[in-house]
């Protein structure tokens, strides 16, 4: 099989779909990679890479588009990508498609068959493929808060772990999982003074257990985010449901009762967002101010450390990458439950139940369209 890899188009998105070790593995197992020229550039991989890995490297994306039968990238397809994309062409990537109707209609248009990496499952019951990238995200997001507090970029001037004589800031982290976790770790680990709130009781206590006094729990209700609001310097949004538009659980309303200057950082704004306050943001231009409060809101966090989350990402998409190669991805998609489940669109057709009912368009699960 031709398998394609082409350089992200999406504004500050360093990362790259296949690193040069797993272009090597895939034509050990017998297929051509076609990789972009440059397309490795942002996280360090250079075209000699991949050549060693005796990868193709072709001069441009339409190269990439026209020719492979499998395209391996990091983000959603952008509007002049979707342009390319083609019937019987199997597209494997992050979506987010439930907050985003122009690109979902874009790939059923297309015909392409396309599987999210979100969606894909695990024997657990996780997403290992966004697991990697949500603990890159979740270990960056008290490092923007940080950031974002500072005075020169509109915050209340506040150092996280504070100094002696002075108490350090106070970090409301909303979901516990992933995200939240290693939110947690990094921001405890600053010195914060953190709290942690999620609706699952069996993954507070593990959150006890493992921080061992070192942060509070709390169980996650209107009423407790009410409560901590007033009193938080930093609150991290982590709340995430597999597939489907992010809940939002902070109102504008709600910001007037929090200190003036303190920041909102949303991991969650791939899926919509958690704050109502939320719009997506770039690294360039990361931050923005709604009455009085700093978001900080950048749809593609991890592509800040880009060689580090690409060889994460690497790692976990490398089996699934081959399954699909070696067998197709019909083959590869009956054999595979946890595969099967990422699968979004096919011919025409809408196969994610979370997106139709964001987008309110039909839609069929993956096991249905397989038994069709």
């Amino acid at each position: 099989m031709k398998i394609g890899c082409p350089t992200e188009i999406k504004p500050q998105e360093y990362r790259v779909g296949l690193t040069p070790a797993a272009a090597h593995e895939a034509v050990a197992h017998g297929h051509e990679v076609l990789v972009q020229s440059g397309a490795g550039d942002g996280a360090g991989f250079a075209d000699d890479a991949y050549e060693a890995a005796r990868a193709t490297i072709v001069p441009d994306a339409a190269a990439v588009w026209g020719e492979a039968e499998l395209v391996v990238k990091v983000k959603e397809p952008q509007p002049q990508e979707r342009a390319q994309l083609r019937r019987g062409q199997v597209l494997f990537a992050y979506l987010h498609l439930a907050p985003d109707p122009e690109q979902t209609r874009d790939l059923l248009a297309s015909g392409i068959t396309a599987i999210a990496y979100e969606t894909v499952t695990d024997r657990a019951g996780g997403l290992p493929l966004l697991a990697p990238m949500s603990e890159v995200a979740g270990r960056l997001a008290p490092q923007v808060g940080a950031w974002t507090l500072q005075k020169a970029n509109g915050g209340r001037g506040v150092l996280l772990g504070g100094v002696p004589g002075v108490r350090p800031a106070r970090v409301v982290i909303i979901g516990g999982g992933v995200v939240g976790t290693a939110a947690a770790r990094v921001a405890v680990g600053m010195g914060a003074n953190v709290s942690v709130l999620d609706r699952s009781l069996p993954r507070l206590s593990y959150l006890d257990d493992v921080f061992m006094g070192s942060l509070t729990t709390q169980y996650s209700s209107a009423a407790a985010i009410e409560e901590l609001l007033p009193t938080a310097d930093l609150v991290i949004g982590a709340v995430l449901i597999p597939g489907a538009a992010a809940p939002k659980l902070v109102s504008r309303a709600q910001l007037g009762s929090m200190m003036p200057g303190a920041a909102l950082v949303d991991v969650a704004i791939d899926q919509g967002g958690c704050f109502e306050t939320s719009r997506p943001t770039t690294h360039q231009d990361p931050i923005y101010e709604v009455d009085g409060i700093m978001h900080y809101c950048v749809a593609n966090m991890p592509g800040a450390v880009a060689r580090t989350s690409t060889q994460a990402l690497g790692n976990a998409t490398l089996p699934f990458v081959l399954a699909l190669a070696d067998k197709g991805w019909r083959a590869a998609a009956e054999a595979d439950p946890h595969l099967r489940a990422g699968l979004a669109t096919h011919e025409g057709q809408l196969t994610s139940l979370p997106v139709g009912d964001a987008l309110g368009l039909a839609a069929v699960t993956p096991d249905e369209l397989l038994a069709g």
